[in-house]
């Protein structure tokens, strides 16, 4: 008889993650013994924290912090149920009224996480017959929400409108048909040409949803991509997150409000999940406040983010087609990442190593990131951190000329 746990001795991923423990060379789940947003302390060392998605640096500010834990004392630290029957607060009902005006829709829908988000929304609009189109590029929650819908998904290539358009007009004209992207790309960084895309929805009958995660604070001076490109109106379906600029956990999703009234019915993620507790709800009304009332902090972020893409480029490295606050450094093979990833380590800089099948073929990647609380002294330590290991493993040539970032 066949063994079900057979596969795990031969899966050639943990055959791979098996031989990189034994050289020294893993870096996932690994921990941080202390972490204050741009610093950190990972085994022993203390390292600039480029691998955060902290982008507005909020998670140590002692307005958010204390949010939490005034909700904390109020409410405790779980409210022990489904939204759909004891798990509901009035605070959870105030935050979802703040992030509709503040994305601009008639209403949204917290969920617990932003998986959740994900996964509960798609699977719960497309049906039978219906078909879900989205990016090669997407986040995984996008696809493993398609693959929990009764819909067919299709694919077309990363942010090529020509494909999009080629794909729908493909699909009947009397099928349901939801386009979902990224807002901001998670990996490269990249923005969605939001424009061309609602464009070819349109022509096509689709409806456009929006992960935005990565957009969220970040973009359209905090508000998003849809509002980063004025197309606030013209998107169906807004999505968010609050484990990057919100400071806390959990997600949402916005729109009209007989859609969203929709999804609270149908979504099972959000049912059969008990609910945001307290504390990350009120840390995201603290937070939502700083964002609304303190545009410097999206400034900042877009400053540092500007200082250390040139800083980059000039010393001579791949930065892709970024124009975020994610900045991926394209090294190639898993070997050459792995070793880079170590050797900024002892350099004193923290980044995320990113591997295929997360990137395509040989684009293996040091995934970079900013926060409006990093300091010039922190961008500068880390860019000669990046000089002195890319001198010494031939990443770039050995004597770049510096810009004054990286002097």
């Amino acid at each position: 008889m066949a063994d079900l746990f057979e596969k795990i001795h031969h899966d050639e991923s943990i055959m791979r993650a098996q031989e990189a423990k034994s050289a020294g060379l893993y870096p996932y789940f690994r921990a941080l013994s202390h972490s204050e947003g741009v610093t950190a302390t990972f085994e022993g060392k203390d390292v600039v924290m480029l691998g955060s998605n902290n982008y507005l640096g909020l998670t140590t500010d002692p307005r958010v912090r204390q949010a939490a834990i005034d909700a904390l004392n109020k409410f405790g630290p779980s409210v022990t149920g489904s939204r759909f029957l004891n798990g509901t607060l009035e605070l959870h009902l105030e935050l979802e009224k703040r992030l509709a005006k503040f994305v601009g829709k008639e209403a949204a829908l917290v969920f617990s996480t932003g998986y959740q988000s994900n996964v509960g929304t798609i699977s719960a609009i497309v049906q039978k017959g219906d078909y879900v189109i989205i990016d090669k590029d997407d986040h995984a929650s996008i696809v493993d929400g398609c693959t929990m819908s009764q819909g067919e998904m299709k694919r077309f290539r990363h942010n090529s409108i020509d494909s999009l358009e080629s794909v729908l007009s493909k699909l009947p004209a009397d099928a349901g048909k939801l386009v979902v992207v990224d807002g901001v790309y998670s990996m490269g960084g990249d923005i969605a040409p939001l424009k061309e895309i609602v464009e070819v929805c349109k022509k096509y009958g689709a409806r456009i949803m929006v992960d935005d995660a990565h957009g969220i604070g970040v973009t359209g001076n905090g508000h998003g991509t849809a509002a980063h490109f004025g197309m606030t109106d013209d998107v169906d379906l807004i999505m968010g997150t609050f484990s990057k600029s919100f400071a806390s956990i959990g997600g949402f999703i916005a729109g009209d409000a007989d859609v969203i009234y929709y999804i609270q019915h149908k979504a099972r993620s959000l049912i059969f999940s008990a609910a945001l507790p307290a504390p990350n709800a009120a840390a995201v009304l603290a937070a939502l406040d700083i964002i609304e009332s303190e545009p410097q902090h999206v400034e900042n972020l877009w400053d540092n983010a500007e200082y250390m893409r040139k800083g980059l480029s000039d010393l001579g490295y791949d930065t892709g087609t970024s124009n975020t606050p994610i900045i991926p450094v394209i090294l190639g093979g898993d070997f050459r990442v792995a070793l880079s990833w170590a050797a900024l380590i002892e350099e004193g800089v923290y980044t995320n190593p990113v591997v295929p099948p997360a990137t395509p073929p040989n684009g293996g990647m040091l995934r970079t990131s900013y926060t409006a609380t990093h300091t010039k002294e922190h961008l500068d330590r880390a860019l000669r951190a990046f000089k002195t290991v890319g001198e010494r493993l031939d990443l770039i040539p050995t004597k770049p000329e510096l810009s004054a970032a990286g002097k």
